[in-house]
């Protein structure tokens, strides 16, 4: 059955509504990005103050577990919170997710405790507060802007929205710098004795991420609930055409169905058997790649300085300093890697496809991983670091112009509007499962087998990320998100 309201929304010509819907869902992306990756030049700062007999660093074990927590609570947010936008509706829920994140940050910024041990364990609690709303925020925004979006250039629209989270790392990233800055210039102190007012600036940082959740909560609260949501899990097709009437600028009668179509019920439930067969290989490619991208995407992006250590840290510089430093290199990767590989994204995704885009992306990033793994360390030393620095960054344009994208968009167009933030949930899950291993177990390998070892394993994650895309992908380029759901009635 092919419904009109649907028709209209998928042969829309690009107008103000889409840049609306893309603004609106991209600042909730931005605001998970400043959430997320603020944490490296935090753990930084931290380090100084509560760290000084281990050589002002937070011990690996302990770094990892905070990371691992935020991950964590990212994951069963992805789960609950894709199940709820079924189940509930898309807009029911959106702005939940925000309350989480809101919450969770101004909590973070009160960690208490008289040992670093209790401070962590309280930030720690409160980061996974954090994750669960950055995780329901996943499946919600990228499902609302494929049901809004039209066939032709949906996928540069969904990319657009997570390109959002390039510019939330910069500008993370900026807010850090600028905090260091000012408490420095405030507060001189030496090395050796990191000022107090150090302990108020990281709290700060954590607190300000709470600002685009504010703003962007009110704009959430004002978008009417996806036509298809309406019309195909509620079955009331005639308030689908009402609320898309104001947002397609067209007149009711244009959109609204000759004849009142009865309610039917679902032909299956979720993960019966005929879901499976009919599903069960699109989730499996979703969640296996989303999972092999995230070990290497997080591993790589939470754990730079340490792979730009021997370059970036002087003896000497203070708590504020050292943080600034980190917080740079952030700044330095997203403008010349990270937010060229998302533009490069929207610009490919409507042209090259999203299997084809995948595949390359993988298979490039595993080449510069090979790159930079297999020659000695001896050979990275002096003139080539540059090389060695611009390489590393080019991971993050492969993976931003490839997997990383593609994998929040194709679980947003695959599966049946019943179930489609479920699955997209269950991917983006397994995705952060993917991170929490590589934020864990990579920290053990980078100090057991060196960074060269890392290295070479990272590039064949990719290849195997490739191949799993190449055997298991669909493509989704071009076709209305009813066309995708492969809903063939000869599977029994």
């Amino acid at each position: 059955m092919s419904l009109r309201v649907l028709s209209r929304l998928d042969t829309a010509r690009t107008q103000y509504y889409h840049f609306k819907a893309i603004t609106i869902a991209g600042l909730g992306l931005f605001a998970d990005a400043c959430y997320l990756f603020c944490i490296p030049p935090i753990m930084k700062l931290i380090g100084h103050i509560y760290y000084k007999s281990h050589n002002n660093r937070i011990q690996p074990a302990v770094e990892s577990s905070m990371l691992a927590a935020t991950l964590l609570g990212t994951a069963i947010g992805q789960l609950i919170f894709g199940r709820l936008g079924d189940r509930v509706g898309r807009r029911g829920v959106y702005g939940v997710a925000l309350i989480f994140m809101m919450v969770g940050s101004i909590a973070c910024g009160f960690s208490l405790g008289t040992t670093p041990g209790c401070v962590l364990a309280s930030l720690g609690f409160f980061r996974f507060l954090v994750g669960v709303g950055i995780g329901g925020d996943y499946p919600l925004s990228a499902t609302i802007m494929s049901e809004y979006a039209n066939k032709r250039t949906r996928g540069a629209f969904i990319a657009a929205v997570f390109s959002m989270q390039g510019f939330g790392i910069l500008v993370s990233s900026v807010v850090t710098m600028a905090v260091c800055k000012t408490f420095g210039r405030i507060y001189h102190r030496s090395p050796e004795d990191p000022p107090k007012e150090a302990d108020i600036a990281w709290r700060l940082i954590l607190m300000l991420g709470v600002i685009p959740a504010v703003i962007t909560y009110y704009r959430r609260m004002k978008m009417p609930e996806t036509a298809r949501y309406t019309a195909l899990v509620e079955q009331n097709v005639l308030q689908a055409a009402r609320d898309m009437e104001r947002v397609l600028d067209v007149p009711l009668s244009q959109i609204t169905e000759d004849h009142i179509f009865p309610p039917s019920p679902p032909p299956y439930p979720l993960f019966s058997r005929k879901f499976f067969l009919r599903h069960g290989r699109d989730l499996l490619a979703c969640s296996a790649t989303w999972f092999l991208l995230d070990i290497v995407f997080y591993s790589s992006n939470l754990f730079q300085f340490e792979i730009f250590h021997k370059y970036l840290l002087d003896e000497g510089v203070t708590a504020l300093d050292a943080t600034f430093k980190v917080a740079l290199l952030q700044a330095v990767v997203a403008c010349y890697s990270t937010i060229p590989g998302y533009f490069a994204a929207v610009f490919l995704i409507d042209r090259v496809g999203r299997v084809k885009l995948q595949a390359a992306g993988f298979f490039f990033m595993a080449i510069v991983y090979f790159s930079m793994g297999v020659p000695d360390n001896k050979y990275w030393k002096g003139p080539r670091h540059m090389l060695f620095i611009f390489l590393y960054g080019l991971t993050f344009f492969f993976a931003n112009c490839g997997p990383n994208t593609t994998t929040f968009i194709v679980p947003a167009e695959l599966f049946p509007a019943r179930f489609r933030t479920t699955c997209h949930g269950i991917a983006g899950a397994m995705g952060k499962v993917g991170a929490i291993f590589g934020a864990v177990g990579f920290s053990k390998t980078w100090q057991a087998l060196g960074m060269r070892v890392t290295f070479i394993i990272f590039g064949g994650i990719c290849m195997a990320g490739m191949a799993v895309t190449l055997l298991f992908a669909r493509e989704t380029m071009g076709r209305s998100l009813e066309e995708n759901e492969n809903e063939d009635e000869s599977v029994q």
